[in-house]
């Protein structure tokens, strides 16, 4: 496997992997409108079961209360299930009028009112969902809904910047100055201290300035304000002579706030002792940090594209042995890795319509070679109604065009990014465009490739390239910046890693889940890399957050 699938294999079988860490806490809480009344004395006594499917069978997870005597009921019992985005995590949600004891998930003696399946990329799309409740064999519950309601509750997401000084330290060296440095901890569940960060040493100085530091809310406090912290201060490097301040919590010091260091063994000895110098803490800024789902539960759109390779190496389209082959009992590569990549991004995208192109094929009228050309033959609108619309337009293209090359990708990465750079001068978070690249070579316009990419890398873009077929794909490595930073053939950098490759062959065998989770693993790190360095917030938090300096709650 290549250096760029492994790695994402990696993340997606194991969350907090090199890619971004997907694994999103998020609650949802429910109500419901307008239930069935099955009850002939009073109202229907309703709860609500969650089953989220696994291997193809729905496992039931967890169980509201039962709300008693209620056809509009609001559940107090808030679900907590793990958010991954290059899944699609089905879930279904089954309404029942509760006659058995409370607190069982067992429902055989409780009466069915309605379900309602979704996946859970539809609902922190949407944060808020509404549909109605739909009984056997697809019919309306009557006017019975179900409402479902979203929330980030990951909460590692922000940094502090702290710089300490202090004054009159104790001299502890015989013929010079001390060398302090000092030694910040965090106050553990079990009490016990664990190092946080240590500054340079300042020499020869007994008020020293230490240079200012950035710490994560996880590593400085776990994210909780209220956790303990100490700041241990030292006059030489050994630490035998230094001694702790007091403790602080985080969310009480403003800037200026000092503490005493004290020297537990002066502090026994001497009556009139007081301390051996004062710590100060003079700045602190807290700096938010979003999240793919901050963006997402912002309103940001995915966009996705799909680009197909129709060059002559793909073989004729009526051959079985050909890679366009339409074999109606099994898809070929290129419709499986399109669905497996596209059932994902759909969820992300409102109008749920998708550009489809080609290149590398000869088209209709003029049979003249194009490397960027819509599959549905409509060069006023490329976009496709769902993914099965991309799917019927590139079987109703095969028989169309004359399969020919050479393989160029540069111009379909430059339409794209020409939309992407449209997008990037409204100065909002609203929409990030996936390129999804699907050939059977290598590509034959490598250095305009390069090129193409290195421009796209400041854009509000990523690009996933699936290779289909057994050719050697070594050569397009260097487009998957895993291994080193990407370069056009001047020499300019990429501003970030947006490129994943994977050889569709080393998956082959595997689950067309198990492909979505390699090809898009990266993504939520692209898209908050993008929008951090272009220091843009989720839409509807106003401007980016200030660099505060905060008295209490961050």
């Amino acid at each position: 496997m290549s250096a760029g699938s492994e790695r994402a294999a990696a993340a997606a079988a194991a969350p907090g992997g090199l890619p971004a860490p997907c694994a999103s806490k998020v609650e949802l809480r429910l109500s419901c409108r307008h239930l069935l009344d099955r009850d002939p004395l009073t109202k229907s006594d309703p709860s609500v079961v969650l089953l989220q499917q696994a291997q193809g069978q729905w496992v039931q997870v967890d169980r509201t209360e039962v709300v008693r005597s209620s056809l509009h009921p609001v559940f107090s019992k808030v679900f907590t299930v793990d958010y991954y985005f290059e899944e699609v995590q089905k879930l279904r949600f089954e309404v029942y009028d509760t006659h058995g004891g409370p607190g069982g998930l067992s429902c055989q003696e409780d009466d069915f009112l309605g379900g309602m399946e979704c996946t859970l990329g539809q609902i922190v799309a949407q944060k808020k969902v509404t549909r109605p409740l739909l009984l056997k064999f697809g019919r309306n519950a009557g006017k019975s809904t179900i409402t479902v309601i979203a929330e980030d509750i990951s909460g590692n997401n922000g940094y502090v910047e702290l710089s300490f000084r202090a004054r009159k330290l104790d001299d502890k060296d015989l013929f010079s100055k001390s060398d302090p440095f000092l030694e910040l901890y965090r106050v553990n569940d079990d009490q016990g201290l664990q190092l946080v960060y240590r500054t340079e040493v300042v020499k020869n100085n007994l008020s020293p300035v230490w240079e200012p530091f950035k710490v994560s809310l996880s590593s400085l406090c776990s994210c909780e304000e209220t956790r303990p912290l100490k700041v241990g201060d030292s006059t030489d490097q050994e630490g035998s002579e230094g001694g702790l301040s007091a403790g602080w919590e985080w969310r009480c010091p403003g800037s200026g706030a000092q503490w005493d260091c004290v020297n537990p063994k002066y502090k026994q000895k001497r009556r009139n002792y007081k301390n051996s110098g004062v710590v100060v803490l003079a700045d602190l800024k807290f700096h938010r940090v979003y999240s793919f789902l901050d963006y997402i539960m912002g309103g940001c759109q995915i966009h996705f594209t799909v680009a197909i390779d129709f060059t002559a190496s793909n073989g004729d389209p009526r051959n079985s042995c050909s890679l366009h082959y339409i074999n109606p009992y099994q898809p070929n590569e290129y419709l499986k890795a399109l669905v497996c990549v596209g059932e994902i991004c759909q969820d992300y995208d409102s109008d749920k319509r998708f550009s489809a192109l080609g290149f590398g094929a000869r088209i209709p009228p003029k049979y003249e070679v194009s490397h960027d050309f819509a599959i549905n033959f409509n060069p006023e609108d490329d976009e496709c109604e769902g993914i099965q619309g991309v799917v019927e337009a590139y079987q109703n293209c095969l028989p169309r065009v004359q399969l020919y090359g050479p393989t160029n990708v540069a111009p379909i990465i430059s339409k794209v990014a020409r939309m992407a750079a449209a997008e990037e001068h409204t100065a909002e978070a609203s929409q990030y465009y996936i390129l999804l690249i699907l050939t059977d070579g290598v590509v034959t316009d490598m250095a305009d490739t390069r090129e193409a990419i290195v421009r796209a890398s400041r854009l509000p873009m990523s690009i996933i390239i699936v290779g289909v077929g057994n050719a050697d794909f070594t050569d397009m490595q260097v487009l998957d910046g895993d291994d080193g930073v990407l370069r056009s053939p001047r020499g300019e950098p990429a501003l970030r890693d947006i490129v994943q490759f994977v050889p569709f062959r080393e998956l082959k065998n595997a689950s067309p889940a198990a492909l979505a989770k390699c090809v898009l693993a990266e993504v939520p790190k692209q898209v908050v890399e993008y929008y951090s360095h272009r220091g843009l917030p989720p839409r509807g938090l106003g401007t980016p957050a200030p660099e505060a300096s905060p008295g209490c709650t961050p």
